[in-house]
């Protein structure tokens, strides 16, 4: 599209939000938008609507198609209404569970998405304040709804907010019903379309009774009760990061036995514009200081971090030399199979038909520790709604232990269906307090792992492309990735190209094509090596970037030998940088 043909599209659209059926306020900025010189703003704001990605609807808060304000999340409350009342004509009464974050508007979108579905007939279950993501997916199963959204960007910076809508399952819809979602949003073309005038009688206010239902049920997953009764005093420090998890998650971990929960208080402090952090991402080290700083002044052993909608843990521990350091979404990963898989084979829960879920894009440590052990392993694409469609195909075949990815999300119970970091915190304290029955710290037990099933290291890079700019520049990325295959990567020639856009592989040794089996198409690019190494290459559904896992594997022999390895493996990230031209 021609720049002349993009703005006369944008300035269309945008006049539309001109009419009677927008408020004041609105207007007045479209305006404003409008009569300005330099129209990148307008552009921007308008140059495409908000789609459904593996996070679902998520953009920068403001006026304009693009972005999250009350009609973007109106049009998709109504499409999903609209939906739903198709899909589900037969029931007497639809429901739908509503949560939200900490987030500016958070509230505000919440309870205009329940006069929404409360004026379509349905009747929707709103939390009385903030609450986790997991919780909301929890709620969905236990009051028996047909869906549910929650109001949150997760770890985004304060400007994001976002949308994620759930099916019957509690899980992130996936298709066909994100596709007809989707369709049905497409089809309100204005604000007149939505039903904003709400039935307070279908409006019901949840709180504290599904907190202790949820507590209660996570409790059941506890397997080395004996372990935190020994250590029960251990030092935990515990960070919200401003969000969801503020009252929930210290509730969860005494609920297990724990009773030295330290807080970091200037933290604790709810508010969505995250004062403390930069961003509220657990994956940041800067996000973690204070907790860490926390932890040293208190001599603590662990540092546990939620983001703001609580789904994702971040943790530090301290190494050999008593220094505190951050544990990345793979290690954090590798410490949770491990300890599952101990456990459950210790108490004699493994009877041949369980199984663990990973995504492509995180340590195939993971395959190597289930399959070593008899577990069967699912591999699926990035976004946790994938987990959950293992889950539901697997209901009353095969037994669930665990699932997770690279990017600090981990479930290790069935009663949730997206990822949830309360029960994390609670687990991962609780492998804590099993290795020191051992004599171990996390660390240890973590270096112990590498020992037993080989060492591994990753590294993320995410390359940032913002804007119509950014999009178009990521896009022709992968082309270039598509058309020039790399043949070596950092010295190790390429064995396998897996290109799950198309679903088609290459065996490079035996000039063999491979159909990959996977329920959908996803831009992502895959290399396997000679030497173990793995490499993916896929943009964000959720962010404006395109990202690279880097992973790289050796053996060792015992732990003297890890630092060498430790070393050799970051030598070898520098070199796939160069191979990758990042």
């Amino acid at each position: 599209m021609e720049n002349s043909d993009l703005l006369a599209m944008v300035r269309s659209k945008a006049q539309g939000w001109l009419s009677e059926s927008y408020d004041a306020e609105t207007r007045a900025e479209v305006k404003r938008m409008l009569d300005n010189e330099d129209p990148s703003e307008l552009i921007e704001a308008f140059y495409k609507d908000l789609e459904f990605g593996t996070g679902g609807l998520r953009g920068i808060m403001g006026v304009g198609s693009n972005r999250m304000n009350i009609y973007t999340v109106g049009a998709a409350t109504q499409g999903l209404s609209n939906y739903l009342k198709k899909e589900f004509s037969k029931l007497p009464q639809i429901k739908v569970v509503i949560g939200h974050d900490c987030r500016n508007n958070s509230r505000k979108f919440a309870e205009i998405s329940a006069d929404i579905f409360s004026a379509n007939g349905i009747k929707a279950y709103i939390f009385e304040d903030l609450r986790p993501t997991p919780e909301m997916s929890y709620a969905i199963r236990k009051l028996g709804c047909q869906s549910g959204i929650i109001l949150t960007a997760s770890h985004n910076p304060k400007e994001y907010n976002g949308y994620k809508a759930y099916w019957d399952d509690g899980a992130q819809m996936i298709a066909p019903h994100d596709r007809n979602t989707i369709a049905e949003v497409n089809q309100i073309r204005n604000a007149g379309e939505i039903k904003f005038k709400g039935n307070k009688s279908l409006i019901e206010v949840i709180g504290k009774e599904m907190d202790q239902r949820y507590i209660n049920d996570l409790t059941t997953i506890s397997l080395s009760p004996e372990s935190i009764a020994r250590h029960k005093d251990m030092k935990i420090v515990y960070t919200p990061i401003h969000g969801t998890g503020v009252e929930i998650v210290p509730a969860a971990l005494k609920a297990f036995g724990f009773t030295n929960i330290i807080h970091v208080p200037e933290q604790d402090i709810i508010s969505g514009d995250f004062p403390t952090v930069i961003s509220p991402n657990p994956e940041e080290p800067a996000a973690l200081a204070m907790a860490v700083q926390r932890a040293k002044d208190t001599d603590a052993e662990l540092v546990l971090a939620t983001d703001p909608d609580a789904d994702r843990v971040g943790a530090a521990v301290k190494n050999n030399e008593g220094e505190w350091v951050l544990l990345n979404g793979n290690q954090t990963a590798l410490m949770f199979v491990y300890y599952l898989i101990t456990r459950w084979k210790e108490l004699g829960k493994i009877k041949g038909n369980e199984y663990i879920v990973k995504t492509i894009v995180s340590t195939e440590l993971i395959r190597t520790i289930a399959e070593r052990n008899g577990v069967e392993l699912y591999d699926v694409y990035t976004g946790f709604k994938w987990i959950a469609a293992i889950m539901k195909d697997n209901e009353g075949k095969k037994t669930f232990i665990g699932g997770g990815e690279e990017s600090y999300g981990f479930l290790c119970e069935d009663f949730v269906r997206d990822k949830d970091a309360v029960s994390a915190c609670t687990m991962l304290a609780e492998t804590a307090a099993w290795a020191k029955d051992k004599g171990l710290t996390l660390y240890q037990l973590l270096q112990n792992i590498y020992v037993e099933y080989g060492f591994s290291k990753e590294a993320g890079i995410s390359v940032v492309k913002k804007g119509k700019s950014g999009a178009e520049e990521i896009e022709a990325m992968m082309k270039h990735f598509r058309e020039n295959p790399l043949t070596q990567i950092a010295g190790s020639n390429v064995t396998y190209v897996y290109d799950y856009a198309t679903l088609k592989g290459l065996s490079v040794a035996e000039n063999e094509k491979i159909t990959l089996d996977m329920p959908t198409t996803s831009n992502v690019i895959q290399y396997f090596t000679e030497d173990n190494t793995k490499v993916s290459i896929r943009p964000s559904g959720t962010e404006p970037k395109i990202k690279f896992y880097c992973e790289v594997h050796s053996k060792v022999k015992n732990l003297e030998e890890l630092p060498a390895a430790e070393l050799a493996a970051q030598e070898k990230i520098n070199q796939i940088k160069i191979s990758l031209g990042i």
